[in-house]
């Protein structure tokens, strides 16, 4: 049963604000009745003037829930033909690069099967920024797409990615004073969405600054600024 409150005033505005206030709603909250309206007349122009108003809490209606993506869990069968997969192209594009002095792992770890290089001569690998990495694991997960693999490729070199995120957070921490300090919004360079993302969360829950992207495809770009 909905709760109902009453509340007076001296003018209706009056009472409904006096309500809104005390419930602590706004009013697209409460179903508002004007029960009470004592108008002054000319003999009675020196009594206060009453205004009762009714407030009916709505019920509050819940969200939908957004679907959960359910985690796709890899058969072991799958896995397996994935890693033989993924292994044959490495080894074969080694071989064609001639690159020496290259390490590699191969693990299925947080249902990703995450591939990971080690050598002192990878450089051109990661390409600026990781955009060669980022590439290169493209094209393996499109080989096992194309295999009718559902298993998800991820790829690191050198612990690239962990000291790409650590180098992230410290821009998005630096330009974020930059921007309190000169009242003048910032705009970054072009970002992978993995690497946006990664400065959206760094300052999602920041006091003095908010972030949004703006551009399309590889020219989309974090601008940092105040709220």
């Amino acid at each position: 049963m909905h709760k109902t409150y009453i509340f007076e005033g001296n003018t209706t505005n009056e009472a409904i604000e006096k309500g809104l206030k005390e419930l602590n709603v706004s009013k697209n909250q409460v179903e508002i009745k004007v029960l009470e309206e004592n108008k002054r007349s000319f003999f009675s122009i020196l009594a206060p003037r009453i205004v009762k108003v009714e407030m009916t809490l709505k019920e509050e209606r819940k969200r939908p829930e957004k679907p959960v993506k359910k985690e796709i869990i890899a058969s072991e069968e799958d896995i397996e033909k994935s890693k033989i997969i993924i292994e044959k192209f490495i080894n074969e594009f080694i071989e064609k690069m001639n690159i020496n002095e290259v390490g590699y792992s191969i693990i299925y770890e947080d249902s990703l099967l995450k591939v990971n290089f080690e050598g002192d001569k990878l450089k051109v690998l990661i390409g600026y920024r990781g955009e060669t990495l980022n590439a290169f694991e493209n094209i393996l997960n499109a080989i096992l797409k194309g295999n009718h693999l559902n298993v998800r490729v991820f790829c690191n070199i050198n612990n690239f990615r962990e000291n790409r995120v650590t180098a992230l957070n410290e821009l998005a921490d630096k330009v974020s004073k930059t921007v309190i300090k000169t009242g003048k919004k910032v705009t970054l360079e072009p970002m992978s969405a993995y690497e946006r993302k990664i400065i959206h969360t760094r300052l999602q829950n920041h006091n003095n600054v908010t972030t949004y992207s703006v551009g399309e495809g590889i020219n989309r770009r974090i601008v940092i600024t105040l709220k």
